[in-house]
C-alpha cells in the first residue's frame, strides 16, 4: 500500500492558515499532519485508513478557552439573575454538595457535548477533585488545560495546595494533552496578599495563571473602593501577570489596563453568551485585537451560557463585535474562525503546535458536513460555518491523530451511560432522589 501507516482525509476543502479555503488531501502520521497535497484520484489511495472528505469542510478543532466543565450539572438550575446573586444564593451553595462522582460525570457530559460540537480542547477552572476532570480528558482523547478555581477568602491555603497537587500529578499527562495552570478565581475572592502567595507558588513550579478579570462593573467598582485601583492595575502589582496569564471575560477595560495587558502579553478568553446572559456587558474585542492581544473564545460554564457550543459562541463573538463598533467590517468570518482555533491555542498556550492545518502541526481536526440545507448554496465555507451552520454539522473530530467521533458516532466515550449516570448525580444534588 503506497500510504502505509498514514491516515488520509482525501479531497476535502480545508481552512488554510492564511484564512483562505483550498482543496486537497490531508495526511496524518502519528499525532501530526505529515503532508497536504492537491486532490488525487481516489483509486490511488489504497490505505484502509481513509476518510472521504468530499462534501466536508476541514478546520482546526475548535478550542474553548474558558469553561467550568462540571457545571453541566447546574444547566438551567438558576437563570436570569445578576452575577453575585447567582453565585452567592444559588451556585456556590449547591456546588458545596458536589462529590467526586459528580465532578467526573459533569465533566464527562461536557466532553460529550464539546466533541459533538466540534471542540477538541478546553480550558477548565473548577473546584475540588479536578483530577476527575483530568481523567475525563485522558479517556475522551481531548486536550485540556486545567486549574483549580481558588477562592482565597475561604480556606485559600488548602485550595492552593490542591492546585499544586494537580500540577505535580497531571501537568504534561496524557501524552502532553493535559496542561495545568493555577486558577485564582477573581479579585473579589482573592485579596492581593493571597495573589502574591499564588504567584510565588505557581512561579516556583513554572506554572501559568487563569483568572476571571474585569467581568462586571460591580467588580470594577468594588476593586476601586477596596484598593483605589482597577483590577489589572492591582493584579499587575502582585506579579501574576509575569507568569503567563489567561484572563477570562475582560468586559470593562480602561485604556491603561489595555496597555498593561499589552506590556505583559496577557491573553484573553472572550465569553460573549455568558456576558450577555448575565448582563455583564460587551467586551471591547476590536480594541484588544488592535492592541495586538491574543483573544480566544470561550463558552463559560453551562449554567451561565447554557451550552458548550463553540460554533454558536464564535458566531456571537463576530456579531457582537460588529454591533459594538457599529461597523459590519469588524471581526469578519475568517478572523472569528481563527480566534476559535489558532488564537485559542495561543490563549491556552499549549507548548506545541496546535490550531492550524499545516504540516508539522498536531492533527487536531474537525470535519464539518456541508450537505445540510443551511450550507446551500456553498459560495464560501468559512462564511457559512460562522454565520449559517449549526454545530451538529460536526461530522468527524480528530485529536492527536486519533478519531474521537466519526459520522456523528462517538468513539471514546459511552454517551448513553454518561447521560444516565449524569442525571442520577443531578437528581441527587437538587434533591430529586
Amino acid at each position: 500500500m503506497p500510504f502505509e501507516n498514514e491516515f488520509i482525509i482525501h479531497d476535502v476543502k480545508y481552512f488554510q492558515p492564511d484564512g483562505k479555503v483550498a482543496e486537497g488531501n490531508i495526511f496524518i502520521q502519528g499525532d501530526k499532519i505529515s503532508r497536504i497535497t492537491p486532490p488525487s484520484n481516489i483509486s490511488e489511495m489504497q490505505s484502509a485508513n481513509v476518510i472521504d472528505g468530499r462534501g466536508k469542510f476541514a478546520t482546526p478543532g475548535l478550542i474553548n478557552t474558558h469553561t467550568h466543565a462540571s457545571m453541566t450539572l447546574l444547566r438551567s438550575y438558576a437563570d436570569d439573575l445578576a452575577l453575585m446573586d447567582w453565585l452567592n444564593d444559588h451556585i456556590w451553595p449547591i456546588e458545596a454538595k458536589m462529590k467526586r462522582k459528580d465532578i467526573y460525570f459533569g465533566a464527562a457530559l461536557a466532553a460529550v457535548e464539546m466533541i459533538k460540537c466540534g471542540t477538541t480542547a478546553f480550558m477548565d477552572m473548577y473546584g475540588p477533585c479536578m483530577e476527575e476532570v483530568a481523567k475525563v480528558v485522558e479517556e475522551s482523547g481531548m486536550r485540556g488545560a486545567l486549574c483549580r478555581g481558588i477562592i482565597g477568602i475561604f480556606d485559600g491555603d488548602e485550595k492552593l495546595q490542591t492546585n499544586v497537587d494537580l500540577f505535580k500529578n497531571f501537568n504534561g499527562a496524557a501524552n502532553g494533552r493535559i496542561k495545568v495552570m493555577f486558577g485564582p478565581h477573581a479579585i473579589y475572592t482573592c485579596p492581593p496578599d493571597f495573589l502574591r502567595k499564588i504567584c510565588e507558588t505557581a512561579g516556583s513550579l513554572g506554572a501559568e495563571i487563569h483568572m476571571h478579570m474585569n467581568e462586571t462593573l460591580d467588580e470594577i467598582n468594588g476593586c476601586m473602593k477596596d484598593y483605589g485601583k482597577r483590577p489589572f492595575e492591582v493584579v499587575a502589582e502582585t506579579g501574576l501577570l509575569d507568569l503567563g496569564f489567561l484572563a477570562a471575560h475582560c468586559v470593562h477595560l480602561s485604556d491603561n489596563e489595555i496597555e498593561i495587558m499589552k506590556a505583559k502579553k496577557v491573553r484573553v478568553a472572550h465569553n460573549p453568551t455568558s456576558n450577555m446572559k448575565l448582563a455583564s456587558g460587551i467586551a471591547p474585542v476590536d480594541k484588544m485585537l488592535k492592541a495586538g492581544l491574543t483573544v480566544g473564545i470561550g463558552t463559560d460554564g453551562a449554567s451561565s451560557n447554557n451550552n458548550l457550543d463553540m460554533l454558536e459562541e464564535t458566531r456571537l463573538a463576530a456579531l457582537l463585535a460588529k454591533i459594538n463598533t457599529m461597523s459590519p467590517l469588524t471581526l469578519p468570518a475568517d478572523t472569528a474562525l481563527k480566534m476559535a482555533t489558532e488564537e485559542g491555542a495561543k490563549a491556552i498556550n499549549f507548548d506545541y503546535k496546535v490550531g492550524r492545518l499545516e504540516v508539522g502541526y498536531k492533527a487536531d481536526i474537525t470535519l464539518w458536513d456541508m450537505r445540510g440545507v443551511e450550507w446551500q448554496p456553498n459560495y464560501n465555507p468559512v462564511s457559512l460555518l460562522i454565520y449559517s451552520a449549526i454545530s451538529s454539522s460536526a461530522d468527524t473530530v480528530i485529536v492527536d491523530g486519533k478519531i474521537l467521533m466519526q459520522n456523528r458516532e462517538l468513539k471514546t466515550l459511552d454517551e448513553e451511560k454518561i447521560i444516565h449516570e449524569f442525571n442520577a448525580c443531578a437528581d441527587r444534588l437538587t434533591g430529586k432522589s
